[in-house]
């Protein structure tokens, strides 16, 4: 049995529909999934033409009238976009508006379980605030409309598992975040979502803040303070954790299989680590939410869009992993 996934294509102006179409044609993510794409017909028609794709859209209401057919695109229309109005690279309100319902639409059937997972392509963060939707980025508004107070961003890569003490705040602001309790209620909704994940006995490395894990106090502080006395706590609990371990070598040696996850202590520390290794296939895994959901990671690229240049790797991966973990997360 193949998993359903359901794929907002994301802002019409950005390379969303055109990924989207181009994954579509990929017979590997036919075999894997069968997917429903939400987004605009005409915009999604542009986009298969530009592409040179020979598949018909499916145009459907009820995912359970999806067709497990290769020639086809099942699509779901809301029909929001005014193409008398529409230009490819242009930052709208009325292309954030409609980003934001194929969102809406695609959470609403995760969430009737009329769907296994969603996998997200690219928003504008300026489209939505253009539109006045009450959110920044598809973070926050996968917490507010499955009511997750906060949701956890987890990157996986290769097989490697990289969550993240703090996203986006400033590298100053990220530092004093490191903080004991806040390690410790982070490394147990992480553990909750490696076994939303499937991961029955999971481990976990925390990542050193300091060159050499502060080298005992000589060149930082908070492994001494907060990072060690955490993960001293989090050991008696029962929790399978490691380090602090360097930097420079825990993702290395995640990557080698010898951790299920890493805590990376600040945003660009498990960004560029996994980035590094390999870019296209990063994909952001949003959890700690009734539903799973991964997601491309870059941007909506509006200086190519419209011209079919656009790569569908990372849709494409990220699709593949939706279909990896989607019968673990639901219980199927």
């Amino acid at each position: 049995m193949k998993p359903l996934i359901v794929i907002p294509f994301g802002d019409p102006a950005g390379i969303g529909p055109e990924i989207t179409a181009k994954a579509m044609m990929d017979k590997e993510t036919f075999d894997r999934a069968i997917c429903i794409v939400v987004g605009d017909r005409n915009i999604m028609e542009k986009a298969m033409q530009i592409v040179g794709s020979q598949q018909k859209l499916h145009i459907i209401e009820d995912p359970k009238d999806a067709l497990d057919d290769h020639s086809v695109v099942n699509f779901i229309n809301l029909e929001n976009i005014d193409l008398s109005k529409f230009t490819y690279g242009k930052v709208s309100a009325m292309c954030g508006q409609a980003a934001f319902e194929y969102i809406q639409k695609s959470i609403e059937l995760a969430m009737a379980k009329k769907a296994d997972a969603v996998t997200t392509t690219t928003i504008n963060k300026e489209a939505l605030k253009l539109a006045g939707v009450p959110y920044i980025g598809h973070t926050e508004i996968f917490g507010g409309l499955t009511h997750t107070e906060d949701p956890l961003t987890l990157f996986e890569v290769h097989g490697m598992r990289i969550l993240f003490l703090s996203r986006h705040v400033s590298l100053r602001k990220a530092c004093d975040l490191v903080k004991k309790e806040r390690i410790i209620d982070y490394v147990h909704r992480g553990f909750q979502v490696l076994h939303q994940l499937g991961l029955n006995h999971p481990s976990m490395a925390i990542a050193g803040l300091n060159p050499h894990c502060g080298e005992h106090g000589i060149l930082g502080t908070e492994e001494q303070t907060d990072v060690i006395p955490a993960i001293q706590i989090l050991k008696e609990e029962g929790y399978n954790v490691f380090g602090p371990i360097g930097a420079d070598s825990v993702y290395h040696q995640a990557l080698q299989g010898r951790y299920d996850s890493v805590l990376s202590l600040y945003h660009d520390q498990g960004h560029v680590a996994a980035k590094t290794v390999d870019f296209d296939k990063t994909v952001s895994i949003t959890g700690g939410m009734p539903i799973l959901r991964t997601s491309v990671d870059h941007g909506t690229a509006f200086d190519i869009a419209g011209t079919g240049k656009a790569s569908p790797v990372s849709l494409i991966e990220a699709i593949r992993v939706a279909t990896k973990y989607a019968f673990s997360f639901s219980g199927k």
